[in-house]
């Protein structure tokens, strides 16, 4: 059996601009917790759910950039 694919990618935009992305398991919840600073964002998914591991590679490379 394969590894669970429960992860989300995501970005978080504040107008037209990316102020944050990052991983979760809980896009709903993630989405209130970065609205009580920036108000006016929402959560836009990168891709399909994929593995833990998968997702945390994917927040590396944005972290190289």
């Amino acid at each position: 059996m394969g590894k669970q694919r429960d992860t989300y990618k995501y970005v978080f935009v504040v107008g037209n601009k990316i102020v944050h992305y990052g991983i979760t398991k809980n896009l709903e919840r993630r989405e209130q917790e970065h609205q009580q600073r920036w108000p006016e964002g929402y959560i836009m998914q990168v891709g399909r759910c994929t593995t833990e591991g998968a997702a945390r590679e994917w927040e590396r490379e944005w972290e190289e950039e």
